[in-house]
């Protein structure tokens, strides 16, 4: 029996007791009775939006654009959709509401502790996509697929941050947003402390043990997203207590909740996040944790689940993390739940990445965010940025001393205001010869206002983003793409939001940016997650494609007017329906771009049949192979990509110079249970991708946010940086540099600087020409493709391309096409493995000398 349980949950610690219960009882696998329902909710935050909303739903409007749209409950990524529920394990005031509501009708607005909520009783059997989707997949249908259980408690602090009492702008106050966070967690840990305990009768209800028992848990989430572990466990303990006195569906959950927080536990016991080294990488074969005591209890708790549930995927394959844990992997798991190394092997080997960032000086551990690697001085070095989604970190600015190791000039270069930022893009948007910097606020969250940052050109920083007209509207956003849509010369930038119609920018030419986005016709409203550029018709004119997380993707196809019309369903690539990550690029060399876009289901089971070979309820990742006809299709699973994974972070680069472009994918989500590995996919000269994570060492099991490959170390070879960390406090991590281990083929290495198109060159093309000697020792002839830009839609590459050249390589010519003036360039009798520019216009391309260095430091590893 529990004697000190909190009876009530405090009306700001705004957790959603109907939508904790739906989740609970989801990851519990319990079967749904007959009479349950299919409900959507919206919730605002006050009464006059609440009732805004209900004219809007009885005027016609779509009830899940709205949700999200407006509403601040987590459901409103998925439209609002709550799943199938029994109205008896709902709150009161809910239930009372849904009383006499049948399929299609709404309720009245009811007050519930997060705010004001209006619920929509679906059709029986009613999906939520529309007719014209490609794919049977819906937010509906998607409850085939198993969410991982939630474990973090950001949902809850999110909640909490916007019921804190704030000042009028608070979103565009980048202090503000700081103080309120740092404020509102502390402030209802104190609430939760001082609130008065009372026993739990032994005759209470079914309804006030449910009640008593959320309310620990959801104390035990804010400890959780504090990162204060022991605090967490003990009110889990407590919660489970509660369940066995007359709550038994939910005893399974709490095992599994138990388990996923000692198995994080012990990963910060044994310093895993700080400094990693081989400790997170996938997979652990007989290396163990120094302190194996809460990786036991985390082994004891997913035993003790699947003695109930034997065949549940995502418990097994948390259950073989904490035997890799404890060095008894895999001969020390249970038979009947081992997860095989044979699913892991590597289909190649180009040999192993070493992480170096800590030696080269990249010190960062942090939250989700954004990582760029170009030349923000002009030396001629590559610097790295990377952001945070903590909205009190500020930017982190690493200059490359040019020996291998790098220094934070953060403070010096008027970055350490900037505070916050889950995503970060490049571009010269001004023209004026340095590179300027996007950062990206407010997704997966609330609206916050964006940040552009010109470049001084003398190692410093401006803010300029209310002079520029970027600051006119804040909105919910992680990507956006740089683009010369109407070939003036000048950049335009296009935004993908999650809370509002997307944005296109045209540059003015003067440093100013005005809105098109109506007039252009890109201004619809979608949960957009990746937003890219190219022209994909080789008609002259840039085009968009987004990915949307809830909805049908888009492909915006360029009119030469400075409009657009959408395609996506012409040219066959609205699926998948939950996408995330995308970017075009020439997979297999033929001249026409290709795209790839990537499924996002937040779902361990997911994961591990993806593994183990079995069929999967989600759609896969997708690659589009262009027909050079305007349209596109799908051979996802004739290359070997037909995967169902859970990338955020993506990018590509050429890993062992054969020419062909290779992938790599950053996995997780914000519960502390989505433990995946990254994959690095190689490209099998543009016939097929397999996995070399295990050979490469490069399978960061932790939360992957911004990704880049560049070659840092000017050697010839692409290195990876991997901006590493989750969505709360308690997952910070380290970021990884992971050094390519070279190779025997050749390279060449192309920086264009535009005089009448664009200065950075954004949307050049370049066709570099080889003689090279390949199977059998016999010598080829290929061609590689590449446009500039900084690859996909997670983590910024250099604008300058690194091409890959195949083995004994003889370059033929290097052909250039700037499309913004349709002038071309040709240049033969290049060497291979070395640096050049080209300028548009210009009849010679200028040598750039370079020395390589060792990351890290001549002294590194003595």
């Amino acid at each position: 029996m529990e004697d000190d349980v909190v009876r009530r949950v405090p009306l700001h610690l705004c957790l959603a007791v109907c939508g904790l219960w739906l989740s609970l009882h989801s990851i519990a696998g319990q079967g749904l009775p007959s009479e349950s329902i299919g409900v959507r909710m919206i919730v605002v935050g006050s009464a006059e939006q609440a009732q805004r909303v209900l004219d809007q739903l009885k005027g016609g409007a779509d009830f899940a654009a709205l949700a999200m749209e407006q509403s601040t409950d987590p459901t409103a990524r998925d439209g609002g959709y709550l799943g199938q529920v029994d109205p008896a394990t709902l709150r009161s005031e809910l239930r009372d509401a849904l009383t006499g509501v049948t399929g299609g009708q709404l309720t009245r607005v009811v007050r519930i502790p997060t705010g004001y909520a209006i619920l929509e009783v679906l059709p029986d059997s009613q999906g939520i996509q529309g007719d014209d989707s490609p794919t049977p997949i819906s937010v509906a249908a998607a409850g085939a697929v198993r969410d991982v259980i939630n474990v973090g408690g950001l949902t809850e602090a999110d909640a909490m941050f916007l019921a804190f009492p704030k000042k009028n702008g608070w979103n565009q106050d980048l202090r503000e947003m700081c103080r309120v966070r740092t404020q509102s967690i502390p402030s209802i840990l104190q609430k939760l402390e001082q609130n008065p305990s009372a026993p739990l009768s032994p005759d209470a209800s079914t309804e006030e043990r449910l009640e008593a028992m959320q309310a620990q848990y959801a104390w035990a989430q804010i400890h959780a997203y504090a990162g204060d572990m022991d605090k967490a466990i003990d009110r889990w303990e407590r919660a489970k207590r509660i369940a066995e006195g007359g709550i038994p569906a939910v005893l399974s959950v709490m095992e599994a909740t138990l388990g996923v927080a000692f198995l994080h536990k012990a990963e910060m016991d044994n310093g895993s996040y700080r400094t990693p080294g081989e400790l997170c990488l996938f997979p652990r074969i007989n290396s163990a944790f120094r302190d194996t005591r809460s990786s036991q209890k985390a082994v004891q708790h997913f035993l003790a689940f699947l003695e109930q549930k034997p065949d549940d995927l995502e418990v097994r394959w948390q259950l073989n993390l904490a035997y890799m844990t404890l060095g008894r992997y895999p001969g020390g798991v249970p038979a009947q739940y081992l997860i095989p190394p044979s699913a892991f092997e590597s289909k190649d080997n180009i040999g192993r990445f070493v992480d170096v960032a800590s030696e080269a000086g990249l010190k960062v551990f942090s939250m989700a965010g954004g990582a760029v690697v170009d030349r923000f001085e002009n030396e001629d070095r590559l610097d790295v940025i990377t952001s945070s989604m903590d909205v009190c970190e500020p930017l982190h600015y690493f200059r490359n001393k040019g020996d291998g190791t790098f220094d934070e000039r953060t403070v010096q270069a008027g970055l350490g205001d900037q505070l916050g930022g889950l995503n970060l893009i490049q571009a010269d948007y001004n023209n004026d010869g340095c590179l300027d910097l996007l950062v990206l606020r407010g997704g997966w969250e609330f609206p916050m206002r964006k940040s552009l940052l010109r470049n001084n050109c003398n190692g410093t920083f401006t803010d300029v983003t209310r002079e520029s007209g970027l600051m006119k509207t804040v909105s919910r956003t992680q990507t956006a793409v740089w683009a010369d849509v109407d070939n003036d010369g000048h950049l335009d930038l296009f935004v993908g939001n999650e809370s509002g119609p997307s944005q296109l920018f045209r540059g003015k030419g003067d440093g100013t940016f005005e809105d098109i986005s109506r007039a252009a016709g890109v201004d619809r409203t979608g949960f957009v997650k990746g937003v890219v550029a190219e022209d994909y018709d080789n008609d002259g004119y840039v085009d968009f494609y987004l990915s949307d997380y809830n909805g049908n993707n888009l492909l915006y196809h360029n009119n030469h007017n400075r409009t657009f019309t959408e395609v996506a369903k012409l040219a066959g690539v609205q699926a998948p329906w939950r996408s995330f990550a995308a970017w075009f690029f020439d997979y297999d060399n033929d001249g026409w771009p290709d795209l790839f876009v990537n499924s996002y289901y937040i779902s361990i089971e997911e994961v591990a049949r993806t593994y183990l070979g079995l069929p999967r309820n989600g759609e896969t990742l997708k690659l589009y192979r262009n027909l050079a006809n305007g349209t596109f299709r799908d051979v996802s699973a004739e290359v070997g990509l037909d995967k169902v994974l859970m990338p955020m972070a993506a990018n590509f680069g050429d890993v062992n110079n054969d020419g062909y472009l290779d992938m790599y994918l950053g996995m997780g989500s914000p519960s502390l249970g989505s433990m995946s590995p990254h994959e690095l996919l190689l490209n099998r000269e543009g016939k097929s991708f397999v996995s070399i994570t295990g050979s490469s060492g490069t399978g960061e099991l932790h939360k992957g946010h911004g990704i880049a490959f560049a070659d840092l170390d000017r050697d010839g070879d692409e290195d990876i940086v991997a901006e590493i960390g989750g969505a709360v406090p308690a997952d910070r991590h380290a970021l990884r540099l992971f050094e390519n281990p070279g190779g025997v083929n050749d390279w060449i290495a192309v920086r264009l600087v535009g005089v009448k198109s664009n200065r950075a060159a954004i949307g050049a093309r370049i066709k570099v020409t080889v003689e090279s000697t390949g199977a059998n020792n016999a010598r080829t002839m290929h061609s590689f493709y590449r446009t500039v830009g900084s690859g996909g839609s997670f983590g910024a590459n250099p604008l300058e391309q690194h091409i890959g050249l195949g083995r004994s390589a003889r370059i033929q010519a290097i052909d250039i096409w700037w499309p913004a003036s349709d002038t071309r360039q040709s240049f033969s009798n290049v060497s291979p493995n070395q640096s050049i520019e080209i300028k548009e216009l210009a009849t010679a391309f200028t040598r750039l000398e370079r020395a390589p260095y060792r990351l890290g430091g001549p002294n590194r590893g003595r």
